[in-house]
C-alpha cells in the first residue's frame, strides 16, 4: 500500500444517458441523469484508493455548492482534499452525453477557473508521500513542481498522464518514473502503431517506463530493456460506460508497479481492469476485483 499525491483538475460531471447519440437539432429525451466527480486525476485516485492506496488530491476547487458536492464525494471514497485551494468561482462543469446503444460518451466542458500553481504545490508536505502523479497540464507550473520535487525529494518517483498535445507538455518528459500516454496524443504527432511511437521515445528517455493504451487493440509498454511489451484489450459482455476507462486503466497500471507487478503483467491487470470498468457505470466496486 502507498500514499499517492495527485496533482490535476476536479470537475463536476453531469451524465445524460440516452438510447443512442442524437443527431444535429434532434430532441431526444434523457433515460437518466446523474452528477459525479470527474476530473482525470480525481478518478485514478478514487480507483487507487479502491485498491487500498491512500490518496490525496491536490487541486483548485471553487467556493460554491458543486465545489463542496465534489470534496465531500472525494472524503466518501476516501480521498483527501486537504491540499486543494478554494476560491471564488464556478466549478468546472463536463456535461456528458452517454449512449446507451455503444456505451461511449461526448463531453462539453466548460472550465473558469486557475490552475493550482507551483505556489500552491510549495506548501505541501511531501515527505509521507510514496509516489506523485501528475496530469500534463498547466506546463509551466507543473514543471516547476517537477523540478522542485528532483531537487529536495530525488528518491521520490512520479508518473505524468499524457493525455493532450499542449503546447511545450514535452518539457515534463525528463525524469519521470512512468509516462501515460493517450492513443490521441501518439496519433496527432503522426503515429499509427504505439510499437513505433514509443520506441522513438526510447533513445531520449531510456530510463522512464513510457505507457501508451491503444483502445480495443490494448495497451503497450516499453522499459528500460528496451523491449516492447503488449496486454489485449479486456471485453466485458457488454459495453456499459466508458468514462474514466483511460484514468481506470492508468490506475490499474500504477497500481500493479506498486505492487512490483512486472511490466507485462502490469499491462494485462490495467486492460482487465478498465475493460470491467467499460461494464459497469462509475467507478463503484472496482477495487473488490483486485
Amino acid at each position: 500500500m502507498a500514499k499517492v499525491l495527485g496533482i490535476g483538475t476536479a470537475t463536476l460531471d453531469i451524465i445524460n444517458t440516452v438510447e443512442y447519440y442524437p443527431t444535429e437539432d434532434e430532441e431526444l429525451r434523457v433515460l437518466s441523469q446523474r452528477r459525479c466527480v470527474g476530473g482525470n486525476c480525481p478518478n485514478t485516485l478514487t480507483v487507487l484508493q479502491q485498491l487500498s492506496h491512500k490518496c490525496v488530491f491536490a487541486g483548485i476547487m471553487a467556493d460554491d455548492p458543486d465545489g463542496r458536492f465534489i470534496a465531500q464525494q472525494l472524503k466518501q471514497t476516501g480521498v483527501k482534499v486537504d491540499d486543494c485551494r478554494v476560491v471564488e468561482g464556478r466549478t468546472p462543469t463536463s456535461y456528458i452525453t452517454l449512449s446507451r446503444a455503444t456505451g461511449t460518451r461526448t463531453i462539453v466542458h466548460y472550465r473558469a477557473l486557475p490552475e493550482f500553481s507551483f505556489a500552491d504545490f510549495a506548501k505541501i508536505d511531501l515527505s509521507s508521500f510514496d509516489w506523485l502523479h501528475f496530469e500534463g497540464r498547466n506546463i509551466t507550473e507543473t514543471l516547476g513542481m517537477l523540478t522542485f520535487v528532483r531537487k529536495k525529494f530525488p528518491y521520490l518517483p512520479w508518473s505524468v498522464e499524457i493525455e493532450k498535445p499542449r503546447a511545450n507538455i514535452e518539457n515534463l518528459f525528463e525524469g519521470a518514473t512512468i509516462l501515460l500516454f493517450s492513443r490521441h496524443y501518439a496519433a496527432y504527432h503522426g503515429y499509427a502503431k504505439a510499437q513505433t511511437f514509443l520506441q522513438e521515445l526510447h533513445s531520449s528517455l531510456p530510463h522512464t517506463e513510457k505507457v501508451c493504451a491503444w483502445g480495443k487493440e490494448g495497451a503497450y509498454a516499453l522499459g528500460n530493456g528496451g523491449e516492447i511489451k503488449h496486454a489485449p484489450a479486456f471485453f466485458p459482455p457488454q459495453v456499459v460506460d466508458t468514462l474514466g476507462a483511460g484514468d481506470t486503466f492508468n490506475a490499474g497500471f500504477l497500481n500493479a508497479r506498486l505492487r512490483n507487478h512486472s511490466l507485462s503483467e502490469s499491462l494485462t491487470l490495467a486492460c482487465q481492469l478498465a475493460g470491467r470498468k467499460c461494464g459497469q457505470q462509475g467507478f463503484n466496486g472496482l477495487g473488490d476485483q483486485r
